[in-house]
């Protein structure tokens, strides 16, 4: 120890006085004994710290009627060829005794350990001893035939999807790491997450007009996915050294309205009201880009749009910004993430090449198609307000948008297209519900007069339980005081936030299923928002290791969590079920 606070002091007196850390500021080792008797240790690092795995030895002293039955450790990551933990590893100990104690007794407990700084000053080995206090009657019994076994090696713990996923990247060649992460990608542009993308392309491509080739909308495609897949991977890289979710933070009301603006800018200036030319705010500077035929308007709409419009976090996401929060290893990952990007923007580039393929001639079906892209800008418009206005509004826009076009149309007017007509007499009954259904308090899109159904249900004897409760958290000051009021049940925590498409995605489809909302009875049901992305939001998705919501996490009866089991993205009903089974 003395010749390593000499070697501080000289790399201080050389390279400045906060170069190096002493090893109690680098190194704080822990250990408890929670409610259950198994051991709750670990050794929080700081920054640029990292722990050498097979340094770590745990051992009990001075007992040998009480043993360690196994460890729970965290998986260990390659660091410059040695197997280490580059964030702070914590672990559980189950104790076993062989019955020849009874009641309360003391154990002693040591941590030895060694590790390093980034900077490239190795400690000595370190060792930590804790005296605990064990209730052997709560403890299970030793193995008869050798009951002094200690296990002090990492043993085989079950991963989350998102774990096997960020292995996946650690563990695969190059080559297989970005075609999984492509598939991953054309997997993930069948979700929600893309679909509002699908009339940005297709708005760009038409608004060239009738001098637009194929080879042209296939350019202006390919900048514009490019353009998305350099957001995606540039954010992505970010979260994972710094666990910044950059798009949470582009979810404030202003930059939601500007963005919003743009999409009605454009979508006027297709109905003809006006052509759009070099404005002067930033914003109209966008919209004419993007309608003028602009690579660089372009660009910044698919850079915007991945950032702003598809806000999502998913398995493969998340995989790969663990990968990179554990690492260190940006190169890779966000390789990963721009090809699964790519993978996303696949089937943008063939919707902008066929829109451009085939574009009407001038006249009339020129003017319809104008006209109906048109209507799909405003309704990405309203989409994006979801997340900041009240629901009842958003429906009422909804309505009022589908009520438009669907009179534009001819939905009121006599001699039109049979099939031309049925489409816009549909149209306009599903609005005047959506309009109706906003005004009796309805907020659901896909059932807007369910308020009927759920009167006609109220007036039956029977109850039956039709949607689930959450309690509302923010911080983890409150959800800890949640937690400690439900010790010994089962609880799920769902990370949510207003602007999270798969979060909406999840509580209309997946909340709402009957069988899921019975077998989540005997759950206590928390909701962790972090829509406004504050501190204490922050903190708390750092604490659960959760980049961007949504994210499913459940915990045991003793109030442990089930790292295994927490779900990253949207679910299916039946899928979750077969999830829940496994709890």
């Amino acid at each position: 120890m003395k010749s390593l606070f000499f070697s501080l002091l000289i790399s201080s007196i050389l390279f400045g006085a906060s170069s190096f850390l002493m090893p109690d500021e680098a190194f704080k080792p822990f250990a408890n004994v929670n409610d259950t008797m198994q051991v709750e240790a670990g050794i929080d690092l700081a920054e640029d710290i990292y722990l050498y795995a097979e340094k770590l030895k745990i051992e009990l002293k001075n007992t040998s009627a009480i043993s360690i039955k196994n460890i729970e450790l965290p998986q260990s990551v390659d660091h410059d060829g040695e197997n280490a933990y580059v964030i702070s590893p914590h672990f559980l100990i189950h104790l076993q005794s062989d019955g020849s104690l009874s009641g309360m007794q003391k154990i002693n407990l040591s941590i030895s350990y060694q590790g390093c700084s980034e900077k490239g000053l190795c400690y000595e080995p370190l060792t930590s001893t804790y005296e605990l206090e064990i209730d052997t009657s709560l403890l299970s019994s030793a193995d008869a035939t050798n009951p002094s076994v200690q296990t002090n090696t990492q043993t085989d713990i079950e991963l989350s999807e998102t774990d096997l996923i960020a292995d996946t990247i650690k563990n695969g060649s190059l080559i297989a790491v970005l075609l999984t992460f492509l598939g991953f990608g054309l997997l993930l542009s069948l979700t929600p997450c893309v679909f509002p993308m699908i009339p940005i392309i297709s708005g760009v491509i038409i608004s060239q007009g009738k001098d637009i080739t194929t080879s042209k909308a296939l350019m202006l495609s390919i900048v514009y996915v490019l353009a998305m897949a350099v957001a995606y991977t540039i954010a992505g890289v970010m979260a994972g050294l710094f666990g910044a979710n950059i798009q949470a933070a582009l979810q404030t009301p202003w930059v939601i309205y500007s963005f919003a603006g743009v999409f009605v800018a454009l979508a006027f200036s297709m109905f003809g009201f006006y052509e759009l030319k070099l404005p002067d705010s930033l914003v109209a500077k966008v919209s004419s880009a993007g309608s003028g035929g602009g690579y660089v308007g372009v660009a910044i709409m698919g850079f915007l749009s991945a950032l702003i419009v598809g806000p999502c976090v998913a398995a493969p996401l998340a995989g790969a910004l663990v990968y990179i929060g554990q690492t260190g290893d940006a190169l890779l990952g966000g390789m990963a993430l721009f090809s699964m990007s790519i993978g996303m923007g696949l089937p943008l580039i063939a919707v902008g090449v066929s829109a451009g393929k085939f574009m009407p001639r001038p006249g009339m079906w020129m003017t319809m198609v104008s006209a109906i892209f048109g209507v799909m800008m405003l309704a990405v418009a309203i989409w994006m307000l979801e997340r900041v206005v009240d629901a009842s509004i958003i429906m009422i826009l909804y309505a009022l948008l589908g009520l438009g076009f669907a009179i534009y149309l001819g939905a009121l007017e006599a001699g039109s297209h049979v099939f031309k007509k049925t489409i816009a007499i549909v149209l306009f009954i599903y609005s005047l519900a959506l309009f109706i259904g906003a005004l009796a308090g309805s907020h659901s899109l896909t059932q807007p007069l369910g308020f009927l159904q759920a009167k006609a249900v109220a007036s039956t004897t029977q109850t039956k339980a039709t949607h689930l409760n959450f309690t509302k958290v923010t911080s983890i000051k409150e959800l800890d005081k949640v937690l400690a009021a439900n010790k010994g049940k089962k609880i799920m925590l769902d990370f949510y936030a207003d602007w999270c498409t798969s979060c909406k995605e999840l509580e209309e489809v997946t909340f709402v299923n009957s069988d899921v909302i019975n077998e989540l009875g005997s759950f206590v049901l928390i909701k962790a928002d972090v829509t406004e992305n504050s501190e204490d939001n922050k903190k708390l998705s750092k604490k659960y290791g959760v980049f961007g919501p949504p994210a499913l996490i459940f915990f045991k009866e003793d109030g442990k969590v089930q790292s295994a089991k927490t779900v990253i993205g949207f679910i299916a009903a039946d899928e979750f079920l077969q999830h829940l089974d496994t709890l």
